[in-house]
């Protein structure tokens, strides 16, 4: 059982963080957060599968491949994509300044952007701001540095957990933003974790891969997904542990808890979704196959009339059905059973009537239920969750950039 911790993601031992107002946003907005390890360390990353990536983006890959890092340095108000050469420059001017500055190699830099497509990004708050960020580095800046990163989002994201793992205390730091253009194959989401653990590169890339997918993948607001996704996790070995490899308990453990710390962050991103009321899970079962089953998941989350009858709480489970013969899979309507918090609405393919659709209105009005649909076609199964879709979620986007 994992034990909660405060101070996010400067919780693992060894990690100290930073936010500060430097300018690119208005007013006096935090908009640049610095994460630093006192030692190097294995990094592990997964990015936005956009085919037109932010210059950020495009230089994590880069760095990526020496499978080292120390510090990241993320801002807001500006997402320096779509931004061209100039773009990629100020991209890579960011890691040289914090390097020089902490004397640590450029390639241990890893430098994120959250905000505004085709913007150029100045570079001169970097240049006043990062000195000041590395002034300010302390234990308990993780609050700032969470504040740092968000755009819409309506509150910060962090967590830290901690559990034993072959005798010694390994601990989890996160923080993450994101609030709309979220869709599996991720969002305009970044989230960032740090941990103590002593564990091959390799091995934190391949757990990450797997524990994005069941986490960060599984989740959308809107069904759009952005140029600047990133998820990282920077590792320094300071909790003693022997290293972790490719199987045994201790790897169990610790990617249970890297998923633990994954899944919450995601829920957060989730539950603040753009103008959303409700988080909702999507269950699909005897599916032909889990590719399939996930496909389908996909379908019901990002169908627009399913999530506007969320919002409304009406009951119409023919757009479930809409959605699912949409889907791209050969389906048997008599074998389909649709329920809502286990309460069946359509069985083996016919509705069950007004009695029972008084019954779901009323689980629909709750923040949070689940959709589960059985299709009858094999062992496939997949989850989702995603959000309704309402009027301040247009509200929003309709002025984004005012």
């Amino acid at each position: 059982m994992s034990k909660r911790l405060k101070n996010g993601i400067t919780a693992p031992k060894g990690f100290t963080a930073a936010g500060i107002h430097s300018g690119i946003k208005p007013g006096k907005q935090l908009d640049l957060a610095l994460v630093v390890s006192e030692h190097p360390g294995p990094i592990a990353g997964v990015f936005t599968k956009n085919a037109l990536p932010a210059a950020a983006v495009s230089l994590g890959r880069r760095h990526l491949k020496k499978k080292i890092g120390q510090a990241i340095i993320v801002n807001s108000g500006n997402a320096n994509a779509f931004t061209g050469t100039e773009g990629l420059k100020h991209a890579n001017t960011t890691a040289e300044l914090v390097a020089t500055q902490l004397g640590i190699p450029t390639h241990s830099v890893f430098v994120s952007s959250t905000g505004v497509i085709g913007v150029p990004l100045p570079i001169q708050p970097f240049k006043k701001g990062i000195p000041i960020l590395i002034s300010q580095l302390k234990k308990t800046g993780a609050s700032a540095a969470a504040q740092a990163i968000m755009t819409t989002d309506t509150r910060p994201k962090s967590i830290a957990i901690q559990h034993t793992i072959a005798g010694k205390v390994v601990t989890v730091g996160g923080m993450a933003k994101g609030s709309g253009m979220i869709h599996p194959n991720m969002a305009t989401m970044l989230a960032y974790l740090t941990t103590d653990v002593v564990i091959e590169p390799r091995i934190l890339q391949k757990m990450l891969h797997t524990v994005v997918d069941q986490t960060f993948n599984c989740i959308s607001v809107d069904g759009d997904s952005s140029t600047n996704d990133t998820v990282l996790c920077l590792a320094n070995g300071q909790a003693g542990n022997r290293a972790i490899r490719s199987s045994g308990s201790a790897h169990k453990q610790f990617q249970q808890l890297l998923h633990e710390a994954c899944h919450y962050l995601a829920m957060e991103i989730c539950r603040d979704g753009e103008g959303a009321t409700k988080v909702i899970e999507i269950q699909v079962n005897e599916a032909p196959s889990h590719q399939a089953a996930k496909c389908i998941a996909q379908t019901l989350a990002t169908s627009l009339l399913v999530k506007t009858a969320i919002f409304g709480a009406d009951p119409n489970w023919g757009r479930i059905i809409c959605a699912l013969g949409r889907s791209g899979y050969s389906l048997h309507s008599d074998r389909i059973v649709i329920s809502f918090n286990e309460v069946m609405i359509v069985e083996n393919g016919k509705g069950l009537g007004p009695i029972v659709e008084r019954k779901i209105k009323k689980i629909m009005q709750r923040p949070s239920f689940t959709i589960s649909v059985s299709l009858g076609l094999g062992k496939g199964t997949a989850r989702q969750w995603t959000t309704d879709l309402t009027y301040d979620y247009v509200k929003i986007n309709a002025s984004y950039r005012s």
